[in-house]
């Protein structure tokens, strides 16, 4: 590909929008959001950061290959709609986000998933370059998942196949997920779950993470690093759910590779080794190992997903 690429990586806070070409982001815009405000105001913000980005690095919008947007919920690239957002931009189903690029720059829509784009990049430029049969597993917020299977995503007919990775159930009888469902992997081992985790666990009033206003993984980490009980218990039983989830994952899409993203892979050092040795011991792969690696963009990993999303290639 020569001709750039526009992508909007969308979260809950906040918006990246950037262009890309190749390997490289070539320059990036941010813009502040609120998940619980509708998103379609947001549309005019984006449209300006575009319109102040391709005037900074001096190109037309007409030289770009589209726009492509990474969604925080479920979207259907076939359609170009948001399916469902999970009480985030809620009413985003009801954007036609084709006809607004269309008419704000003449280009090329597509939208995906968030997940799914965060996979589609890292098999562009990051660490599962190569490799046809993949699944991404994001653990943050929330915990994302994407599967690729013969070098195209999984999808499914109603587009929320292999991307509901943190949904899959991970307790019997557990916490409600926001979801609907009950112990799903993100409700019993997720950034906004662990809070609530830590408080039901026995002895937390004696634990240094009782005297915390904010219970994250950075604290937890350090806190198991430095002895304290409760949390090295809380975090051995959160890298127990994310490694059965990975067995799990395996089983369901036969993957080679699992690449591991999201912001509490700041600790890959102790996370990766966990999964791996307990994937060793008990997916069923007769056909060899699945391996276990870190991601490699980072927080650009949706944008290069913009690449692979417009011109074809998934």
């Amino acid at each position: 590909m020569t001709r750039p690429a526009i992508g909007i990586d969308l979260g809950g806070s906040h918006a990246t929008i950037a262009l890309v070409k190749d390997d490289q982001v070539l320059g990036s815009h941010r813009v502040s959001l609120d998940s619980a405000q509708p998103l379609r105001p947001a549309l005019d913000l984006f449209a300006e950061a575009i319109r102040k980005l391709l005037a900074e690095l001096q190109i037309d919008a007409t030289e770009c290959e589209g726009l492509a947007l990474g969604f925080c919920g479920l979207a259907d690239a076939r359609i170009g709609r948001v399916v469902s957002t999970n009480k985030k931009y809620e009413d985003a189903p009801s954007i036609d986000f084709e006809s607004w690029c269309r008419l704000e720059f003449g280009l090329r829509f597509a939208i995906e998933n968030d997940a799914r784009m965060a996979l589609l990049g890292e098999r562009h430029a990051g660490a599962a370059r190569s490799c046809d049969n993949v699944v991404m597993i994001t653990l943050g917020t929330g915990i994302g998942g994407a599967a690729m299977i013969e070098g195209k995503l999984l999808r499914g007919k109603h587009a929320q196949a292999g991307c509901l990775g943190g949904h899959l159930p991970a307790r019997v009888g557990g916490r409600p997920c926001t979801c609907g469902a009950i112990g799903c992997l993100e409700a019993e081992a997720s950034g906004w779950s662990l809070p609530l985790l830590a408080h039901e666990w026995r002895g937390f009033s004696a634990s240094k993470l009782a005297g915390q206003g904010n219970i994250d993984f950075k604290m937890l980490f350090e806190l198991a690093d430095a002895g304290d009980r409760v949390a090295v218990e809380i975090l051995d039983y959160c890298l127990m759910v994310w490694a059965t989830g990975a067995v799990g994952l395996i089983h369901a899409y036969d993957p080679e590779r699992i690449v591991m993203g999201g912001g509490v892979m700041r600790s890959a050092e102790i996370i990766l080794p966990y999964i791996q040795t307990y994937v060793n011991q008990h997916a069923w792969t007769p056909w060899g190992k699945v391996e276990i690696v870190a991601a490699q963009l980072g927080n650009d990993a949706g944008l290069f997903g913009a690449i692979p999303l417009l011109t074809g290639n998934v």
